[in-house]
């Protein structure tokens, strides 16, 4: 087995202003696993743990030395976060293996997982702007993507009044467009501002609303729970399936990254463990290519809600693979997950 490494800087059309700070874009780290016979691929989006894609390829290199992990993604992925490898560059490795493995079996990888071809719409992600800037951009990303959803990015800094303005210009510039209205905060709410906006957002036609407050108040979600005139969603607050007991009965639903969690392995247990615990399931994404969207879009149809947009928003995408049909991140059919480097 032949490891291969490749770091890609990526550019964002439009930079993302979310409530943490601002994102233009990043170098991605591309894992190629090459048994001789077929070649899996898999991206990393530098995160926790590995803040850059050096560093990821520097984790990888040294914990794929005299490994066999194509065996059984299960164990490799357990034993790779028990030796402190991080998830954001084991996500590259995982959704290499799962590719290779659906490409020595001849099918797409969802066929191999046992799944059909996802069908839910994707939100497209609005960072935080001006009014102005509303007015300029939405129209763009509508034509061109022809999407169903948006997913509006508050917890601007400069607070609650903000984030009602950028909203109210949302919904006027929408208003000859077929389009559902999405909110998530980041965490960029107290929990008396969260009260405020969710009832405020019930009122304006948003389907729910995500991470409404910092991972480290989740202590403070059974008092937003409990009168909640909108379905809350988490996202930083749930990262491996291990998460999800302690967010039942405290939220609606949970956001599964393949950053997040490493993989693709992980991310169908999370999506078991959420089901079993009655929540609802959304898979979201960092800044990535066609690479691991494609992955993603693999398991697409385990989600009720889906939020895999990154590679709309790259000016070049570095990959290809996938097609935007009415709303869909769809797949390509070709043998494993379907995405592939053009550069």
């Amino acid at each position: 087995m032949k490891y291969a490494f490749r770091k890609i800087e990526l550019k964002k059309r439009y930079p993302l202003q979310i409530s943490r700070g601002l994102i233009s874009g990043s170098t991605n780290l591309y894992v190629l696993i090459d048994d001789e016979a077929c070649v899996g691929i898999g991206e990393a989006a530098p995160g926790s743990g590995a803040e850059t894609a050096e560093i990821c390829e520097q984790q990888l290199q040294e914990y794929l030395k005299d490994r066999d992990i194509i065996s059984s993604p299960t164990e490799a992925w357990g034993d790779a976060r028990s030796s402190g490898v991080a998830m954001c560059a084991w996500a590259a490795v995982d959704i290499a293996i799962w590719d290779l493995l659906a490409q020595r079996s001849k099918q797409p990888l969802f066929q191999l997982l046992g799944l059909p071809e996802p069908s839910v719409p994707t939100s497209i992600t609005i960072g935080i702007m001006s009014p102005d800037l509303v007015r300029d951009r939405i129209p763009e990303i509508l034509y061109r993507t022809n999407a169903k959803n948006l997913k509006i990015k508050l917890g601007n800094p400069e607070g609650i009044e903000a984030d009602k303005a950028m909203y109210a210009e949302v919904q006027r510039t929408i208003q000859n467009f077929d389009v559902s209205l999405r909110v998530d905060a980041n965490g960029g709410w107290s929990l008396f501002d969260a009260i405020v906006m969710i009832k405020w957002l019930a009122d304006r036609q948003c389907e729910y609303v995500e991470q409404p407050l910092k991972p480290e108040d989740d202590d403070q979600l059974p008092n937003l729970y409990r009168n909640r005139a909108l379905p809350i969603f988490v996202d930083e607050s749930c990262n491996f399936s291990s998460d999800v007991a302690k967010l039942s009965g405290c939220v609606d639903g949970v956001n599964v990254k393949l950053m997040k969690c490493g993989g693709i392995t992980e991310a169908v247990r999370i999506v078991a463990t959420a089901r079993a615990h009655g929540l609802q399931t959304m898979i979201g994404c960092m800044g990535e290519s066609s690479i691991s969207i494609a992955a993603g879009a693999s398991i697409g149809a385990l989600f009720d809600y889906i939020d895999l947009d990154a590679h709309l928003n790259l000016e070049p995408d570095p990959a290809d693979g996938l097609s935007l049909i009415n709303g869909v991140v769809s797949v390509s059919g070709r043998f494993g997950h379907g995405g592939y480097l053009i550069c």
